[in-house]
């Protein structure tokens, strides 16, 4: 099963590297490469899932399944968080704008299937660590904080590695926000709403897996 969601995902990544490689040849403009890097980051918490899984059926040891499962949780807003490159969907002269909307679309998607994809292995994982209510407890604290962490990188602009280079600054930053949440209206409202839509597109597709599973 894992093989098979991998060669989708990166057949799906193919074809959005595939649209940007024609909007550059067609504008010869650079304009949305930064997409590139941004799917790229997407791309790292699917594979420490990948990673981990495997690990622990090889009973891998603590602290590297430890250290796999920290990466995979900094990294993982970085899935979800492609769907704000929306912002920067302006009507340009050299491009139509519907194309530039399936553009950052198809790499959007691909982001949001990348993170769910690498949630469903870490649940598994989790499985038969936690009982069902600590986990479903677990996602939700975890759309919360993925939530912020959109916000994070979206407006003061933080990255994941921030953790490690920029740890005195991110941190101060944060214990602000969260000292003083009535001065900082925006970070409440982009991390309750993405945070939301997080829960519902998890539930969704959660439905659909256990539905399938029923019928087979």
């Amino acid at each position: 099963m894992n093989k098979d969601i991998t060669k989708v995902m990166i057949v799906s990544s193919v074809m959005s590297l595939l649209l940007l490689y024609f909007r550059i040849q067609w504008s010869g403009s650079l304009n949305y490469i930064f997409l590139v890097w941004n799917l790229f980051l997407a791309w790292i918490p699917f594979l420490c899932s990948l990673v981990l899984t495997n690990y622990d059926k090889r009973s891998g040891s603590k602290l590297q399944i430890g250290f796999l499962f920290c990466l995979w949780l900094i990294f993982f807003p970085n899935s979800p968080y492609i769907l704000t490159d929306l912002f920067h969907l302006h009507l340009r002269t050299d491009v139509p704008i519907w194309y530039d909307l399936v553009l950052i679309l198809c790499f959007a998607w691909n982001g949001l299937l990348l993170g769910f994809a690498s949630l469903f292995e870490i649940q598994k994982f989790l499985k038969s660590r936690l009982s069902p209510i600590t986990l479903k407890l677990f996602i939700g604290l975890l759309m919360l904080l993925c939530g912020f962490g959109i916000y994070l990188g979206r407006f003061p602009r933080y990255n994941s590695w921030d953790i490690l280079t920029n740890p005195i600054e991110l941190f101060s930053d944060i214990f602000n926000m969260l000292l003083h949440p009535l001065q900082n209206t925006q970070m409440i409202g982009v991390t309750f709403f993405f945070s939301v839509f997080l829960i519902v597109t998890y539930w969704t597709l959660q439905t659909l897996i256990d539905h399938k599973k029923n019928e087979q």
